[in-house]
């Protein structure tokens, strides 16, 4: 069997920045052993698939380990690759996922996410946190991941984990956050429980952040920057219980998978 497969850099406005996500589209699902052994021979942050039923555009998205709920950079990538390269009618899509429904746009060039926000709520910071970061945040909350609030972007870019104590949290990953010094807030995030020491930009880590920073600078339009190596912008919306979250992405690979009988 032959699958059509494009690599794409999301949260990117040139190739070699953003995040890099596979996307595979599927005429049907495949056993979740071989999703998952393909994502992890491709060894990405996510590859996402879906497959149209006709009635629904099914998503679901895989690390090199285990499958996630919801993934931004592999949503937008997938949008991409519709848009971009199958033909999709419109200037909009929407996917089914674990998640519920999340539809992306695309104006021109710029393409938004519509996400559930994930509102997090203000906990005290387990030891394994303070361990695993090296240093003590000023605030820490949690909804899916840990969120830990730092004092400037200079502290926040210094922070070496210490990934082996990170992966004994309880939750998917860890979302570092601080003041941006060009930006309204920067981020990095680590999910090394699931394969991915530190994201390059992730999507769904905006779900948590555009409702604890709308409320703290008292502003609904925001705009981001995830300070990883390769780095990425990001524009932030909040609308009520949704998160608009924007990026542009580019093409990098093009290829085929050959997985047997």
């Amino acid at each position: 069997m032959i699958l059509k497969l494009y690599q794409i850099d999301a949260f990117a406005s040139r190739p070699f920045t953003g995040n890099p996500a596979a996307v595979v589209p599927l005429d049907a699902w495949l056993p979740d052993a071989t999703l998952q052994a393909i994502g992890e021979e491709n060894n990405l942050a996510e590859t996402a698939y879906f497959v149209n039923t006709g009635s629904a555009l099914q998503i679901r998205w895989f690390t090199p380990l285990a499958e996630v709920k919801l993934c931004g950079h592999a949503t937008l990538a997938s949008a991409f690759v519709l848009f971009n390269f199958l033909d999709w009618p419109g200037d909009s899509v929407v996917f089914q996922s674990a998640s519920g429904p999340l539809s992306v746009s695309r104006n021109g060039a710029q393409l938004t996410l519509d996400f559930p926000s994930q509102a997090p709520e203000s906990l005290p910071a387990p030891q394994e946190l303070v361990t695993g970061l090296g240093s003590m945040p000023r605030q820490c909350l949690a909804n899916e991941d840990y969120v830990a609030v730092f004092e400037s972007e200079q502290e926040l870019a210094s922070l070496r984990p210490d990934f082996y104590a990170l992966a004994q949290l309880d939750r998917r990953g860890v979302i570092v956050t601080a003041p941006g010094d060009t930006v309204d807030f920067v981020a990095r995030f680590f999910a090394p429980k699931l394969g991915v020491p530190e994201d390059p930009v992730t999507g769904s880590a905006y779900t948590h952040l555009t409702p604890y920073w709308a409320v703290r600078l008292n502003k609904a339009v925001l705009k981001a920057r995830q300070i990883s190596r390769r780095g990425g912008e990001i524009g932030c919306e909040l609308h009520g219980d949704r998160v608009h979250i924007s990026g542009h992405a580019v093409s990098y690979l093009e290829g085929t998978i050959d997985i047997g009988d």
